[in-house]
């Protein structure tokens, strides 16, 4: 974890040198400044010698300006390197995020993702600028003072001794104690950023149900969790500050008698005892930001370990060793495809599929809900491996090509719309960065989405707001058909994409394909027979399997569960998942 997180520091290595190397440099300078004070005492002022007294203080202000510059630098150069190092996080985080594959993703929330990449990455940045700060200044302080203690007098620094075991066990059983509830709690974030995230994009479904009381409700209860966790971790930690003011007090109590009793025996100075008490106070103060560190160090190990789950989590899917760039044409062959979306589970989502579609061909796919529709045509672009068998494009295994090829050459309308914020010309140049307006416009038209387009002020300057909201639910379909269009692809997949188009416009579209892409392999999900029955063949499947394969006019000859969904939608008396069956 640490040598994951460690190779994120890149740039600023040299941040991280200089911070601590000026905190050793003001921690110095903040050990003599006490040994002038007790040289002003003992020879400059019980021997009134002014000379010596401007002497020293003149070397203890050169001193304090030393340590003022050496704390600034180290301020400037610590804050840059944490800011840095968090900026490498999220960096690093959100490019491994890029190459996850569907699977991958499986793994992880939304919500914890963004908490990820947000609050843990946050304390992490915290801890980082502490450790680099406060970890060495604290320690070298700590055994500077404590040297220079035993320098002056060995049995009064024996208190310090004692203090420092002391604070040391006292902290240790703190922190093991906090950090199961720190572990605990990001899980709470996790709940809580879920609780918002299902709120904000489901707002318009909360306020058609009047249901804020509800999701108030459930708001309340992961925040009130989050509290509780909080309330439990903090209580522990909280025994930090009476236990340091305990611990300082004793000293300075200690420290006292025994310097007072020393003096009066005339083996101690007063000089050094007032050094003694100053080193006291940098020993205890040491000792306070060892804690503090100690507590970030604690919540912020929950962070560490989160952030570097995603960072070594490796993509199931990659490019083979010398892959291949250039697809052949758009045909595809199923060769006793099985699929499951875990491995092991005993039931797979396909099931023994042999398919062959030729180049240019259009396919009609038809089952029901649940019968892996979807499932078959996300293994064409590789967004999963096949568990058993091969799927072929251009008559080679998927699994051979460089899956950025492989996916430029195959365009998918997914059956949830997503359009990004940004005007229309820029959410269509996604299928082609460098589409010319006259190439946009042109797919638009076959898409049949220029007709509303060209009707709004701004055509196709009009800025489409966060999540498409501000176009209807078939506006948006016919963008995302016309946006894979444009990248001129060897397979075009739609995924139930016309379903909120009326059957006029669904049959414009298909006619457009026709005639403008006849050499574009067209696979075609759809729950209306209308829109497939004019395609080349049609798929019927049927609980993960092929339950048939052929023209329309096959179908109604030889299978009796497209036949009787055609019947039914015929007469208005049902759907494919009333006749066809619900896997």
């Amino acid at each position: 974890m640490l040598k994951t997180l460690g190779a994120q520091v890149k740039e600023f290595k040299a941040d991280s040198i200089r911070t601590p190397l000026f905190m050793i440099l003001e921690v110095v300078m903040e050990m003599v400044i006490p040994l002038m004070m007790a040289s002003i005492v003992d020879d400059g002022v019980q021997a009134g010698d002014m000379a010596h007294i401007y002497k020293m203080g003149v070397f203890m202000a050169l001193a304090a300006a030393v340590g003022l510059f050496a704390g600034v630098m180290g301020g400037k150069y610590g804050a840059r390197a944490s800011a840095g190092f968090a900026k490498n996080l999220r960096q690093a985080m959100y490019e491994n995020i890029q190459t996850f594959s569907f699977s991958n993703i499986d793994k992880f929330s939304t919500a914890g993702l963004v908490t990820r990449m947000t609050t843990d990455v946050t304390n992490l940045q915290n801890a980082y600028q502490m450790i680099l700060r406060m970890c060495m200044r604290a320690p070298a302080s700590l055994i500077c003072a404590l040297c220079m203690a035993f320098w002056i007098n060995a049995k009064i620094a024996t208190v310090y001794l004692v203090a420092v075991l002391f604070l040391g066990g006292v902290l240790m059983l703190i922190i093991r104690q906090a950090m199961k509830y720190f572990n605990e709690l990001f899980r709470k974030y996790d709940d809580l950023n879920a609780s918002v995230q299902e709120n904000v994009t489901g707002i318009r479904v909360v306020k058609a149900f009047v249901r804020e009381d509800y999701e108030i409700g459930r708001f309340h209860k992961a925040s009130g969790n989050l509290y509780r966790m909080f309330l439990r971790a903090e209580s522990i930690v909280a025994w930090n500050a009476p236990v340091m003011q305990f611990t300082v007090y004793g000293c300075i109590l200690g420290i006292s008698w025994l310097g007072a009793r020393m003096i009066v025996q005339n083996t101690l100075s007063t000089g050094d005892l007032m050094s003694l008490l100053t080193y006291c106070m940098n020993i205890l103060m040491s000792l306070m930001m060892l804690s503090m560190v100690f507590v970030m160090i604690t919540l912020s190990m929950a962070s560490a370990e989160r952030i570097a789950e995603v960072l070594n989590e490796k993509a199931d899917l990659t490019n083979p060793k010398d892959p291949r760039m250039q697809v052949a044409d758009g045909s595809i062959d199923f060769e006793n495809v099985s699929f499951s979306y875990k491995k092991d589970n005993e039931s797979p989502v396909l099931s023994q599929v042999n398919l062959n579609i030729r180049a240019g061909e259009t396919i009609g796919i038809i089952g029901g809900t649940g019968s892996a529709k979807t499932s078959l045509v996300n293994l064409i672009s590789r967004l999963y491996d096949v568990t058993e068998g091969c799927v072929k494009v251009g008559g080679r295994d998927v699994r051979e090509y460089d899956m950025e090829t492989l996916r430029n050459e195959v365009a998918v309308v997914l059956q949830k719309n997503v359009l990004f914020s940004g005007t229309i010309l820029e959410n269509l140049r996604w299928g082609d960065k460098n589409a010319t307006e006259e190439e946009c416009v042109r797919a638009c038209k076959l898409a049949c989405a220029d007709e509303f387009i060209s009707k709004m002020p701004e055509q196709y300057e009009t800025r489409i707001e966060q999540g498409g909201t501000n176009v209807s639910g078939g506006q948006k379909q016919r963008l995302c058909i016309a946006r894979a269009l444009l990248k001129k692809p060897k397979i075009l997949i739609l995924d139930d994409s016309t379903s909120a188009v009326d059957t006029a416009t669904d049959a414009k579209i298909r006619r457009a394909f026709a005639e403008e892409i006849p050499d574009t392999t067209k696979l075609i999900i759809a729950q209306r027979i209308s829109s497939v029955q004019g395609a080349d063949r049609i798929i019927v499947l049927e609980d993960g399997k092929v339950h048939g394969f052929g023209t329309h006019e096959e179908l109604m000859a030889s299978n009796e569960i497209y036949r009787d969904v055609y019947e039914s939608q015929m007469s208005g008396e049902g759907d494919f998942d009333k006749h066809g069956g619900d896997a």
